[in-house]
């Protein structure tokens, strides 16, 4: 817990962001009856009923002491899918960056390893390298930022 707590008291070096990785599925639903318009003083309105379109993965980098959001969408969350998103990570959300700080929980498909089932041996090493890993402690996955992010959903919001 106190690694967590100690890279949350790091000062913003936008060299080295401070990033918070969570992952979640997400049932995709839609529709089945057109919504009632709203009207003065009525919201629009949904009815309860809905169609089962399928499960999706959402991946969220969240960067804390810049307010920055972003979202990676799969169909799994496989050790390739997480690859591909660190690998998003690294080159087109941070490509200037001369390091990562990443905080994550320790699920078995978040580890460098993951890197070289989906790139080629130099391509993994180049965006491992690129990362500082910090991983929450078990049952201690609310010191992620990123899960208390995604955590909205769970309230009903």
């Amino acid at each position: 817990m106190e690694d967590v707590l100690d890279v949350y008291k790091r000062p913003y070096d936008p060299k080295r962001p401070q990033v918070c990785l969570d992952e979640r599925p997400k049932q995709l639903i839609g529709q089945t009856r057109v919504a009632v318009s709203m009207s003065p003083g009525k919201p629009r309105r949904y009815d309860y009923e809905y169609r089962r379109n399928g499960v999706a993965n959402v991946f969220m980098m969240f960067e804390p002491l810049a307010g920055k959001r972003h979202l990676k969408l799969t169909k799994r969350r496989t050790k390739k899918d997480w690859a591909y998103c660190i690998g998003h990570l690294v080159d087109e959300v941070y490509p200037d960056a001369d390091n990562i700080v990443l905080v994550q929980d320790n699920l078995n498909t978040h580890k460098k390893a993951s890197l070289y089932e989906a790139f080629e041996p130099a391509e993994a090493k180049r965006i491992a390298d690129k990362l500082e890993i910090h991983y929450a402690p078990k049952h201690g996955s609310w010191l992620n930022m990123a899960e208390i992010e995604m955590s909205w959903e769970d309230v009903g919001c």
